[in-house]
């Protein structure tokens, strides 16, 4: 079939960057090219990368929906999240919820919770009860034929203390900045500028606050201090500020826009200004 479409001579595009992989046996892709003998083989990762970064309005459109159809999800669960659930409970109630909402899968979930915060966002749950004075944090990546939303909502079970709920607003603050240096003609590094100065130079362990979001969970760009991908009208993006409060306590906020020639628009449903305190 190569030779065919191809010719005797083909070159052959494969990603071979970060974040790609081959998706068949190495044993297959060797005879692949012994059977190749004339093949010139280059990298398509810039190719693939700057294609996919900037959406189609179709494409905008099924992120669009699995990241309303989540933020539903979220907005409903003070009617049912309370302390003494464990975290394997509210994990599985939150997933069922998605996929009875419309979304098709559930491939990312994790989150933590903690007294005032959390150790990281990265977790599966453990089976710990939830109690007073919790924070918890949720992060999905629920998908809607074939593409992914990606962001979190944090709430308190029955009372949230005077750190947690001043982390909360400086990173609904940071996010509002990410928002307003969205635009056309910025840069990644713009938008974490922005974040990072109401942050007050303080940041989490992530070492980044934000990325590319599509096909995959994570895409280009990064949005790091060192990141100069210029924002152009038609990109996904999340913003994703970060605060340690405490040795061993953090808070993450997370929200969904798009690039559009006039600035940016939100995805996902704005979490509210004010940490909710659930039960």
């Amino acid at each position: 079939t190569v030779r065919e479409l191809a010719g005797p001579a083909p070159v052959l595009g494969v990603s071979q960057g970060p974040e790609s992989h081959l998706r068949l046996p190495l044993a297959d892709w060797n005879r692949l090219l012994a059977a190749l003998p004339g093949a010139a083989l280059r990298d398509a990762t810039p190719i693939l990368r700057q294609l996919r970064m900037v959406k189609s309005p179709a494409e905008i459109e099924k992120i669009a929906h699995v990241c309303d159809l989540v933020s539903a999800v979220f907005e409903g669960m003070p009617a049912w999240l309370r302390p003494g659930m464990t975290d394997i409970e509210v994990f599985r109630r939150f997933r069922i919820a998605c996929l009875e909402a419309g979304a098709d899968d559930v491939p990312y979930l994790v989150g933590g919770a903690g007294p005032g915060g959390y150790g990281d966002i990265i977790s599966p749950p453990q089976g710990r009860p939830l109690a007073p004075g919790d924070v918890l944090v949720l992060d999905t990546g629920a998908t809607f034929d074939g593409y992914f939303c990606d962001f979190d909502r944090n709430f308190a079970l029955a009372s949230a203390d005077d750190a947690a709920r001043r982390a909360y607003r400086l990173l609904h603050e940071a996010t509002e900045a990410g928002f307003a240096a969205a635009r056309p003609g910025n840069t990644s590094a713009d938008l974490f500028a922005a974040m990072q100065a109401v942050l007050g130079g303080a940041d989490g362990d992530v070492g980044r606050m934000g990325h590319g979001l599509g096909m995959q969970l994570t895409e280009w760009p990064s949005h790091t201090a060192e990141d100069d991908t210029v924002l152009e009208p038609g990109m996904v993006i999340t913003l994703e500020p970060s605060l340690d409060l405490a040795p061993g306590r953090m808070m993450v906020h997370e929200e969904n826009l798009v690039i559009e020639a006039s600035g940016a628009r939100w995805l996902t449903r704005r979490a509210p200004p004010e940490l909710p305190v659930i039960g």
